[in-house]
């Protein structure tokens, strides 16, 4: 179905307040079709008057040192609007002799796609700071307007959603279907993972919390765009070449990382492969380093354009493609913090959207974490951004919009100045304390869940000898509970099936991490078909789980007291729609991928 544009109503905006900016204003308005929030003046730059004129009556001292540093900074700010043009021309002649310098000497033993990708992306960015995004974008929505509008015109109103959901169904089955068989990825295996995802959006349909007010447009071009990301990164060569540099790029973090570990010790124990030595310095060093893109805003903006996406194509809010946008890179609860001023103010089903694109995807510092411990990279990343279009697909499936959004018509990504560090070494410094406390609290987590489910099948053991059952565990009780949803993913059928429904049950009940760790360390998971391990990979690559349950509510809780009840009401419903996007996304993986020995084995090195 073909994207539909906001009404004439609407205004399409992106926002960023930032102390980055001239001190008359606190807030930027970037591809503003028409300005709907008013600039206040910078309370920062208020108490920095008020307290020069306060030291200026009290202590000379003060006020004539804290002036010098505020005109050396002035100086150096005027110094490089003053050259920026001078600047932006030398970094793009670098890069330019650096692209054609590697393309000469390279020509037949690198491959050119990735560089100039990057050379391209670099280029798009010194020329915007001087050409309006306009240029680009009026001409799109024009040919767009007379295009693509008109044929849908075409249609009758009452039959445009069928023949939308008619494309997406044959684009789904053509590209399922018409590639040909492999010795794990047989026709009756894709057709049983097609049926599983037929099961699943009935299943949210049936439990709906309103039939009628659910946004079919929504629906189908979600469900569109996920498949379309699956096709591009799992059967096309460049979009093959483009995840696996982005999957080079995480596994790099953990040698990056062991450096420091080589440092703080020895060579030798920079080389285990201990959770302690190789895992939570890459966590540590991943918030560190986005602390620090933070900082110089570089994630907001490659965030703000996933949401402006994802808000025009689908038709949601403002907040609401923030969020998800987010959650696959910075995780659940950081995400939030991003539309902190309108948690207060959204409504139910943001409340249930936002929470479900939290457990619908992993964070940036637990998938190197991940990778580390030997799950493949590309599935796990394309796993994250196939949950963007799904979290907002079948969140809005089970609990779709029934009230007026705050933030309905734009996209806003507000930056608070009081909390933001002075420079980059302070982001870089309290990104890497906030990396050692995540890094605890996991730690600390894992340990405690990994002795309670000890504990439990401690007690179950002794109780199942009473009855005959010996070795009762959580673990065989969850993996009989889940068979069915390993079945509908397309496992294929044996000993494989129980396998991976226990690591799903093991998931949903402790976390993620433990489900890893039994898939890369226990030898029962070793002789698995490639085809099972990767539908594993993909429907374990997600926050749903009970423990990431009270890390939501807690979150969305201390942010906006009043609406805890919400919260609360909204939060399991979130949880198995959130998890529901994760196996839709092992579903289409399990439909795509006919190669699935050498991918795994591509990637995991």
């Amino acid at each position: 179905m073909a994207p539909g544009q906001p009404s004439n109503n609407t205004t399409l905006e992106v926002e960023k307040h930032s102390s980055h900016e001239a001190p008359e204003s606190s807030c930027a308005e970037v591809n503003t079709v028409s300005p709907t929030m008013d600039c206040k003046p910078d309370s920062n730059v208020k108490d920095s008057l008020e307290r020069e004129e306060k030291g200026v009556t009290v202590g000379h001292g003060s006020a004539e040192s804290g002036s010098v540093s505020e005109q050396r900074k002035s100086r150096f700010r005027s110094l490089c609007r003053r050259y920026k043009f001078v600047l932006h021309v030398f970094i793009w002649l670098f890069f330019t002799g650096w692209f054609v310098a590697g393309v000469v000497l390279h020509r037949k033993d690198l491959g050119w796609l990735i560089p100039f990708l990057l050379y391209l992306c670099i280029t798009i960015r010194l020329v915007t700071f001087y050409i309006p995004i306009t240029v680009v974008t009026k001409p799109m929505h024009f040919v767009w307007d007379n295009t693509g509008v008109k044929v849908a015109n075409l249609v009758p109103e009452r039959l445009r959603i069928w023949c939308g959901a008619a494309i997406t169904i044959s684009v789904i089955v053509i590209g399922s279907f018409a590639s040909p068989e492999s010795a794990g990825n047989t026709r009756a295996n894709r057709a049983i993972s097609l049926f599983g995802l037929v099961v699943l959006v009935g299943v949210l349909w049936a439990t709906s919390a309103n039939r009628r007010a659910i946004q079919w447009h929504t629906v189908i071009v979600g469900m569109l765009i996920q498949f379309l990301v699956a096709l591009f990164v799992l059967r096309t060569k460049v979009g093959y070449d483009i995840f696996d540099f982005v999957s080079y790029l995480a596994r790099s973090l953990l040698h990056f990382a062991a450096a420091g570990v080589k440092f703080l010790t020895t060579e030798e124990i920079s080389q285990y492969q201990f959770f302690f030595f190789s895992v939570i310095p890459a966590i540590i060093f991943f918030i560190s380093l986005t602390s620090l893109l933070f900082y110089c805003g570089a994630l907001q903006w490659f965030i703000g354009k996933f949401a402006v996406f994802f808000f025009w194509s689908m038709r949601v809010s403002g907040a609401e493609a923030v969020v998800a946008s987010a959650s696959p890179f910075i995780g659940q609860g950081e995400s939030i913090m991003l539309i902190k001023p309108f948690v207060s103010h959204l409504t139910q089903a943001e409340i249930h959207q936002v929470m479900a694109s939290g457990f619908a995807t992993i964070a940036g510092s637990v998938l190197v974490a991940y990778i580390s411990m030997g799950v493949n990279a590309q599935a796990l990343i394309s796993s994250c951004v196939m949950s963007i279009p799904a979290s907002l697909a079948t969140s809005k499936l089970r609990y779709p919009e029934t009230e007026e959004s705050l933030t309905r018509g734009r996209v806003v990504i507000p930056d608070e100045d009081e909390d933001r560090p002075k420079n980059a070494l302070q982001a870089f410094a309290d990104g890497a304390w906030l990396g050692i406390k995540i890094a605890g609290m996991i730690m600390a987590t894992l340990l405690c869940i990994i002795a309670f489910l000890a504990l439990c099948n401690g007690i179950l053991g002794w109780w199942g000898r009473y009855l005959n059952i010996p070795n009762l565990t959580i673990e065989q009780i969850v993996g009989y509970l889940c068979y069915p949803i390993a079945f509908l993913l397309g496992v294929p059928r044996g000993p494989d099936l129980y396998k991976v429904a226990k690591l799903i049950g093991v998931k949903l009940i402790a976390n993620e991490f433990v489900a890893f760790q039994m898939l890369t360390g226990e030898k029962e998971y070793k002789d698995m078909a490639s085809r099972s391990k990767l539908i594993a990979t993909f429907a374990l690559c997600s926050f749903a789980n009970i423990g990431s349950l009270g890390t939501q509510i807690g979150v969305l809780s201390q942010i906006a007291p009043s609406r805890g009840g919400d919260v609360a009401k909204l939060a399991v419903s979130a949880l198995i729609t959130g998890a529901l996007s994760t196996f839709s996304s092992a579903g289409i993986a399990g439909m795509i991928i006919t190669d699935e020995a050498n991918y795994i084995s591509g990637s995991s090195a």
